[in-house]
């Protein structure tokens, strides 16, 4: 049986990202997520990873009214990840 290797383990990590995001039940955060997950998540490295994870834990509707704008980002959440995220939704407006 082979070895599983550190690197084996992040592509994976990745591609259930990329999928939790594009399958998280509320059709416009499938979108938004699942765009830029598509775009960003191959080249996080593990410490992103594991933000990006923790983050999708959080409910559609936060999410939604994060990166659009309603509600303030909770310190919580205030992350490179997250700025990352609203800098992509802002220059794709």
């Amino acid at each position: 049986m082979p070895q599983e290797t550190p690197e084996g383990n992040i592509s994976i990590k990745r591609k259930q990202l990329i999928f939790r995001s594009w399958h998280r039940g509320t059709r416009e955060i499938d979108l938004l997520l699942g765009t830029f997950a598509e775009v960003h998540v191959p080249k996080f490295d593990g410490q992103q990873l594991t933000i990006y994870d923790r983050f999708l834990n959080n409910s559609d509707p936060d999410i939604f009214n994060w990166l659009t704008g309603q509600e303030p980002v909770p310190p919580a959440e205030d992350n490179d990840v997250m700025r990352l995220m609203l800098r992509f939704f802002k220059t794709a407006s």
